[in-house]
């Protein structure tokens, strides 16, 4: 019986490896995109589409992936149009070449809408709660810019 993964958060993925708090190395990365405006930061979602991984989801394909980071890396992405995710906040691509539309608006890609905001709030919720041990730590600015999950 297949069985959904565990979430689980890693500061900075490395935590085990990291010799300062990660709020050092958060720092160290803003304070190099304020040096530098002209740097584009971009995620990628490598993770489950269309479901959840005992509902119907499946991995985002490699070559999804392949083909965003070539569209980026080649500059393919200047000028396209991207709305916000309401949840997260991030700015998503209207399009990608040589990506289906369907691999970039998660929310469409789950039969079941209202399925996806749910899961899409408790991930935002777990987020919060995983976070509560850094915001002692950070800016107002930083704390707001996390995912707002939007009230049932």
């Amino acid at each position: 019986m297949e069985r959904e993964p565990e979430c689980v958060f890693s500061a900075c993925f490395g935590a085990p490896f990291l010799m300062h708090p990660p709020t050092v190395y958060a720092d160290l990365l803003a304070q190099r995109l304020t040096d530098h405006p002209e740097i584009q930061v971009w995620l990628l979602n490598t993770g489950w589409m269309g479901g959840s991984a005992t509902n119907g989801g499946q991995r985002v394909r490699l070559s999804y992936s392949r083909a965003m980071v070539r569209a980026v890396l080649e500059g393919r992405m200047e000028g396209i149009p991207t709305h916000t995710d309401s949840i997260f906040g991030l700015q998503v691509p209207a399009r990608v070449p040589d990506v289906p539309a369907y691999a970039l608006d998660a929310r469409a890609a789950w039969p079941d809408p209202a399925a996806y905001d749910a899961a899409a709030r408790d991930l935002a919720m777990r987020f919060h709660a995983n976070f509560a041990q850094f915001t002692d730590q950070v800016s107002s600015e930083v704390r707001a810019a996390g995912p707002q999950p939007s009230p049932e």
